[in-house]
């Protein structure tokens, strides 16, 4: 006698599973993915990019893995480098599996990382400053001097913002043809609706030969600090820790300054 094996493939249950979700640093996300079918699907997780997916236990305990398996994701403590789309993938042997994009926001105060606090530059020549700049929600960036007067693109500078990633920019300002009025401090600065942060940079004549002066290559990994902007006297400080630092490998949370910072330049010949 026959029988007959109804089979139904996966779907998921949209009142039952989550859509895009924003969480500040540090919190706790969680996700689910809820599919019905015959037989019962299975639901599995991964990072759209390939990335591992990083678990916390309650003690704090790290595990990475490339794929979880389980209806519900919970991220604890997550960190910045963990935002983005998230796949949840639904399969029960009966083509065709299911899948939905669900992206995770990590939003965080914004912080500044600058190479070089402190460059030098012949008058009559051109120079480029830099600020690297972290910030989720992305931040409206910008360059003032001393007078409180903001600095736009122009014949004399050229202001350019150019996005690393999700939540990473580069600002960079040159000063074209520098005199002694352009001498002096400039503040390149990160807005959004969580904090605002700043940091200087100073400018100052070096006498002699004329010489046009190259920004010094830096490495985005080669320092690492940031600027809370709490008041003149703590121009300076450090933005929380997260768990990202934890895996560099011999890489200090903060960069070490220097009091005599090594300037490099390349002469020009006067005509």
């Amino acid at each position: 006698m026959g029988y007959l094996d109804v089979v139904v493939p996966p779907d998921f249950i949209e009142e039952e599973t989550s859509g895009d979700v924003m969480v500040p640093e540090g919190g706790t996300v969680k996700v689910l993915c809820r599919a019905r079918g015959i037989p019962a699907p299975r639901v599995m997780w991964r990072r759209e990019d390939g990335s591992d997916i990083v678990l916390r236990n309650s003690s704090g305990a790290k595990t990475k893995v490339a794929i979880y398996e389980d209806e519900l994701l919970t991220i604890a403590k997550i960190s910045r480098s963990e935002m983005g789309p998230y796949l949840c993938i639904a399969s029960n042997g009966v083509p065709p599996s299911v899948s939905k994009r669900i992206t995770i926001k990590v939003h965080f105060h914004p912080v500044i990382q600058v190479p070089n606090q402190l460059v030098g530059a012949p008058l009559g020549t051109d120079v480029t400053l830099e600020c690297y700049v972290e910030s989720s929600p992305k931040s409206i960036n910008y360059w003032v001097r001393d007078s409180n007067e903001m600095v736009i693109s122009s014949s004399k500078y050229e202001v350019l913002t150019t996005a690393l990633s999700k939540y990473e920019t580069q600002m960079s300002l040159t000063v074209r043809r520098i005199t002694a009025a352009d001498v002096g401090g400039y503040r390149c600065v990160a807005k959004n609706s969580l904090g605002e942060v700043d940091s200087v940079i100073r400018l100052y004549e070096i006498p002699g030969t004329t010489a046009r002066i190259t920004s010094t290559t830096t490495k985005k990994n080669d320092f690492k600090f940031s600027t809370p902007l709490e008041g003149p006297d703590n121009q300076f400080g450090s933005a929380e820790n997260s768990d990202d630092e934890e895996d560099r490998d011999g890489e200090e949370p903060q960069i070490k300054q220097t009091p005599n910072p090594v300037l490099k330049y390349i002469v020009v010949n006067k005509m």
